[in-house]
């Protein structure tokens, strides 16, 4: 296929061209019903966001430049099928979680997934087996799943239909993937991949391996992380075992039936352009990532870590445009870090947890930025650093699982419980931070003093907490202790 093509934004070019006067929706006809939408956003914006029409085909069941549009990513992807998602990710990973089980089946995933996948199995009743992954002890980072880990409840658990993987994790942590995928089709069980973070993995150079090379049935791609679209817009990809049909079918019983074209064409024109330029951006980005990574390490106290992680197993492979940046040394957490990043140097990164920060770099940095984020940490350093004791160091709890997250955000409760109350209790609701969206909590689990002690200090340390119904997050709800079973 040609890969110049721009199928969807084309057709809207056309359409754009014809003045064609409306009298569908949206309501703001073309931004003349909102001059103030039309004057944040641009008239040619505004003008774009349209609904669908037999020129510009239909998402739910596309027959023309939407179908080309997904022709020309699976190639791009080297995918059998690739669907234009407009819920994000989330919306993603919740398909494939949908297509591969059902209520009582059984899936194999690591604990620290996003809560879009505990979220799915909140909907369609399925149970996790969860591996629970080593912890880096320097860094209390969660890790990939070993091998053996994934053997261990293959045997366990013969009878499950399908294994999630992250790859790789928010921290740029790859698992053995292509060796995962053949365990499990040995099994008859299929392979989801979370690649949320792995987009730049399908056009850069000496990157870890993708999930459609590795084999695996489903892969779920943000493509407005590192691939340049529009936030909301990702794909979904599936392999030749994967009746597409019914992807599609899962797929509308969620996704709205009023696509943006703003986010379709963002889509169609991003993979345009890695497809022809990935190469090359993905290089630079390195290279980019690289350097922050040699001059950061050389301020002193922070620890920007890369390939040196790699075991073979756990830390399979690592994603080297991550720039994931260690704090605790200097007496800092990584979201302390990231709060005087923004309030005191106008810089704003991806991620600030317990221990970390993670710049995410990609096609739209610059070195003259990068510099500038370098000279920030070391100036943090010398202005704030203090001694590190007493500090909490680690980012991820191995859970103890009760009931399913189904039978949980269901069950009977007793309502808003104060969290220091709550130890030893299961708890019917999320409680995460965000970024990066790994459950500290999900509905199901036992809340331990551990668990308690580190969501209080995650919140007097300012990261963003949320999930549970109380927004101030002093309170829980938790089972009535006579439906646990």
């Amino acid at each position: 296929m040609n890969q110049n093509k721009a199928p969807i934004y084309e057709a809207l070019e056309e359409f754009r061209k014809n003045r064609i006067v409306p009298f569908d929706v949206p309501g703001h006809k073309r931004g003349r019903g909102n001059p103030e939408l039309v004057r944040l956003f641009g008239k040619q914006c505004v003008e774009l966001d349209v609904n669908s029409m037999k020129p510009l085909d239909n998402l739910c069941h596309p027959t023309s430049v939407i179908k080309e549009a997904e022709e020309l990513a699976a190639e791009a992807f080297k995918a059998s099928h690739a669907f234009l998602m407009v819920g994000g990710t989330t919306s993603s990973v919740q398909s494939m979680v949908l297509t591969a089980c059902k209520k009582g089946e059984k899936i194999i995933l690591p604990r620290n997934v996003h809560r879009s996948v505990i979220n799915a199995l909140v909907i369609n009743g399925a149970t996790p087996i969860y591996v629970n992954p080593d912890v880096d002890k320097r860094l209390g980072i969660a890790l990939g799943m070993k091998i053996s880990q994934v053997e261990k409840a293959i045997e366990e658990n013969p009878d499950a239909v399908a294994i999630l993987v992250n790859n790789p994790t928010y921290y740029g942590i790859c698992s053995n993937l292509k060796k995962i995928v053949e365990l499990a089709h040995m099994h008859n069980m299929l392979v989801l991949v979370d690649e949320a973070h792995g987009t730049h993995f399908y056009f850069g150079e000496n990157m870890p391996m993708t999930a459609m090379a590795a084999g695996a049935d489903m892969s779920s791609i943000s493509m407005h992380k590192s691939g340049g679209s529009l936030t909301q817009s990702s794909f979904l990809l599936t392999g030749p075992n994967i009746s597409p049909g019914y992807v599609r079918q899962v797929i509308n019983l969620t996704q709205t039936t009023s696509a943006s074209y703003l986010l379709l064409a963002s889509l169609d024109i991003s993979r345009h352009n890695l497809a022809i330029h990935g190469k090359e951006s993905f290089n630079q980005v390195n290279a980019i990532a690289q350097y922050a990574r040699q001059e950061i390490n050389k301020i002193g106290g922070y620890y920007a870590y890369g390939k040196e992680l790699i075991n073979g197993d756990s830390i399979f492979d690592f994603d080297t445009t991550k720039l994931t940046v260690y704090t605790l040394d200097i007496g800092l957490a990584g979201i302390e870090v990231y709060d005087l990043l923004r309030d005191e140097y106008d810089i704003q990164v991806e991620l600030g947890d317990i221990g970390n920060i993670l710049a995410y770099i990609s096609i739209g940095d610059r070195m003259r930025e990068v510099e500038r984020l370098v000279s920030a940490l070391y100036d943090i350093s010398r202005r704030y650093r203090k001694d590190r004791s007493g500090m909490f160091d680690h980012e991820y709890i191995n859970p103890s699982v009760v009931m399913t997250p189904q039978e949980a955000f269901y069950a009977a409760k007793e309502e808003m419980i104060p969290i220091r109350e709550t130890n030893g209790r299961v708890c019917t609701e999320f409680v995460m931070c965000y970024p990066p969206g790994i459950p500290i909590l999900a509905p199901g689990e036992r809340i331990t003093q551990e668990i308690i002690d580190y969501i209080l200090y995650a919140k007097e340390k300012g990261c963003q907490i949320t999930g549970p119904e109380d927004e101030k997050i002093e309170r829980l709800n938790v089972i009535r202790e006579q439906t646990i079973y």
